[in-house]
């Protein structure tokens, strides 16, 4: 119901856009290189094959690998060892006011001549939190009750999710102002959208590693069955 009432409400926001929304004939069209989707690949091409852009597409689908396992396992494992997902979604909900003011501040540090500054201050504190995530792991079957966990553990969970959210944001709103920063006003859309996609395909691909060497990296003991490691999934099954 959710999913279909809010999919009803794009549906009807976006066509009466289409419908009502006129462009303004007046103004001039700024000219730009590209006429159609042809000529718009071959000048992406052009643009990839720049040393400059080879060496930052590099850097930005390899920065978040030391971030992947933090970002893509950490809350499964955390229902994994008992945390109900309702009161996991619910934390997430403290966050939204976070995720709205964040970049409005962040933007005031990443508007000056050097934006990546701020990606390269926030990445050891991102690290960081990878380690303390891993704690937050272990720690949490500690602490578990027949009640369920106490307040203090979801205040330390909070805490912590909020804290990364500022790392995050801080190298999230910081590469999209490079990316805007560098890009060619006359082919600015083009040009922005290819590094963006680096951009989130190198947030992506690491998650999507992480999670399949969750298993093979897990040691796991099974009980009142010798010699099993239970370390794939057929051997846990047995």
């Amino acid at each position: 119901d959710f999913l279909f009432f809010w999919g009803a409400v794009f549906l009807i926001t976006t066509t009466l856009v289409a419908l009502l929304k006129k462009e303004n004939k007046e103004l001039t069209p700024t000219k730009e290189e590209t006429k159609g989707i042809t000529d718009t690949y071959r000048l992406l091409f052009s643009i990839i094959k720049m040393p400059a852009v080879l060496t930052f597409c590099l850097l930005i689908l390899t920065a978040k690998v030391g971030f992947s396992a933090a970002d893509a396992v950490t809350g499964l494992k955390l229902v994994e060892e008992g945390v109900p997902k309702e009161h996991l979604a619910l934390l997430a909900v403290p966050m939204v006011p976070l995720q709205i003011i964040l970049p409005l501040i962040i933007s005031k540090y990443t508007a000056g001549p050097q934006p990546l500054n701020t990606f390269y201050k926030a990445m050891p504190f991102r690290l960081l939190f990878g380690l303390e995530f891993a704690f937050l792991v272990w720690w949490t079957p500690k602490v578990k009750h027949e009640g369920g966990f106490p307040v203090y553990y979801y205040a330390v969970v909070l805490l912590s999710y909020a804290l990364h959210q500022i790392t995050l944001y801080s190298m999230y709103v910081a590469i999209m102002a490079f990316n805007a920063k560098v890009s060619d006003p006359l082919i600015g859309g083009t040009y922005m959208t290819l590094l963006n996609t680096v951009s989130n395909l190198g947030g992506n691909w690491p998650s999507t590693v992480a999670l399949w060497l969750v298993d093979p990296l897990t040691v796991k003991e099974c009980a009142g069955a010798q010699d099993q490691t239970c370390r794939t999934t057929v051997a846990a099954e047995v």
